[in-house]
């Protein structure tokens, strides 16, 4: 039986705690006594400099869309655009011009208009960025170009949407933050399993206190890349396998680890104060170079530093813990793990299974669809067959692209912000640090100075209508 309950977000406002003592932190969120504080280190912000908290964008009538990165990711995400109501492709970007081309013309073979080609070297993305027809820009390039790629696009007066991470080092994310405040554009990390059918309907369960009060949360990017990094598939020069061989850290856990921060309210009322992370041994890119690779492949000049599982632990300031793991370095099956849990029960995924009081008892998991229908979050309900039509990844991906152009055309406010996107893309150096400290704690960064701890809306939105069309084209 699914049972109504109480509102836990409705419960802490009503008991007082939306502002000053749901910020105090909890005994578990305290920093511990070793940690590393100079992580914690804000700039300060510069005259006239102001938050973009509850910042709603100006309002479209169309949204016109500049492209950068037209690899596996960026052809991959370019239908969706296309398809999005009151969304134009008016401008694609990459390096190799067969690919910048071949763009525009799926482009122009869907909608009858051929967008401006930027191409010919590393720096013509400036251009894009630069350009009058382009209201939001979309980074889907190797991950050491995208600091400098959101930065262009802020300072051309454009609202970004990067995919992950929007940058891979503190002050980059520092700066990013106030170029984004400066220019008051917005800034937002592409976070596709933000929007999935499971991880909206979890967020709704959690927020509609079917858990209890929420303790601990654990996902992650579990993903075999094995092949996909020897293939030539990560185009140019086996960009991500180079990533290996740079670094410890933990790339790419945002997947899960953004779907369980929307779940606690981080930067909403809570927020994480540190971070621990280890890895196990360098072990899997070698193993699997020795047994299929060439003896002339490339990468037989390569030493792999990064460790094949990564575990980051954070603790939030309500004393709240997440578990974030990487590994795309070893044989097994897919999962983002995308699990919560609190003192009335917990949900898991991979497989898909819950177990809540007062309705499950006696140790058995129980069967999690009667709950994920009941709160099966409104785009999907708006959205979902159209999702399933036009995007990857299970429709997850135009789920987003759909909820970016609604809230640009409609004046909303985003349900990712640029401090949602640095918080979790904190996680990449500060595990790097962590780890080479020997798993010393590390504390993170408070991107909002201070306003964490307002409730206010996020991915847990209220349902809008997508404004009508009244126009398409240049």
């Amino acid at each position: 039986m699914v049972e109504a309950r109480p509102s836990r977000r409705s419960f802490l406002q009503s008991m007082g705690l939306a502002a000053g003592a749901a910020g105090a932190l909890a005994a578990g969120g305290a920093l511990p006594a070793n940690a590393e504080t100079s992580t914690a280190t804000a700039p300060a912000r510069a005259a006239g400099q102001r938050s973009m908290i509850g910042v709603p964008f100006e309002r479209h009538d169309e949204v016109r869309i500049g492209l950068i990165g037209l690899g596996n990711r960026g052809m991959g995400m370019l239908s969706g655009w296309v398809a999005v109501p009151g969304a134009v492709v008016t401008a694609v970007c990459d390096t190799l011009p067969d690919r910048a081309n071949r763009a525009a013309d799926t482009v122009r073979s869907k909608t009858g208009l051929r967008p401006t080609v930027y191409t010919g070297g590393d720096h013509a993305y400036e251009e894009l960025c630069a350009s009058d027809e382009v209201d939001l820009v979309y980074v889907a390039t190797p991950w050491e170009w995208h600091f400098r790629q959101g930065m262009a696009a802020l300072e051309g007066g454009k609202h970004v949407g990067i995919e992950l991470p929007i940058a891979t080092e503190l002050k980059e994310l520092w700066k990013l933050v106030d170029t984004s405040e400066r220019a008051r554009r917005h800034l937002f990390l592409m976070e596709n399993c933000s929007y999935g059918r499971n991880e909206l309907a979890i967020l709704r369960m959690a927020h509609d206190g079917l858990f209890g009060e929420l303790t601990n949360g654990h996902g992650g990017y579990l993903h075999d890349l094995r092949d996909l990094l020897f293939s030539g598939y990560y185009e140019p020069d086996d960009w991500r396998r180079a990533w290996h061989t740079r670094i410890d850290a933990s790339f790419y856990a945002m997947h899960g680890l953004a779907p369980i921060a929307a779940c606690m309210d981080v930067n909403r009322g809570d927020r994480f104060t540190y971070l621990t992370a280890t890895s196990s041994a360098a072990l899997g890119l070698a193993d699997y170079r020795e047994r299929f690779m060439p003896a002339d492949h490339p990468s037989w000049t390569e030493t792999y530093v990064k460790g094949d599982r990564t575990t980051s632990m954070l603790m939030t300031a309500k004393g709240r813990m997440v578990r974030a793991e990487h590994d795309v370095s070893s044989p097994r099956p897919y999962s983002r793990i995308n699990s919560i849990a609190g003192t009335r029960g917990l949900f898991e995924d991979y497989p898909t299974r819950i177990y809540v009081e007062p309705d499950h008892s006696g140790h058995q998991w129980a069967d999690a669809q009667p709950y994920l229908d009941r709160y099966d979050h409104w785009l999907w309900r708006k959205v979902g067959d159209d999702a399933a039509n036009n995007g990857g990844h299970g429709g997850m991906d135009y789920i987003l692209q759909w909820r970016i152009v609604q809230q640009m055309r409609a004046g909303l406010v985003p349900d990712i912000d640029v401090y949602d996107s640095a918080v979790w893309c904190s996680s990449v150096p500060l595990s790097a640090e962590s780890i080479r400290k020997g798993s010393r704690p590390v504390a993170v960064p408070d991107f909002t100075r201070g306003r964490w701890q307002e409730l206010r809306p996020g991915l847990d939105s209220e349902e809008t209508d997508m404004p009508a069309v009244a126009r398409k084209g240049r």
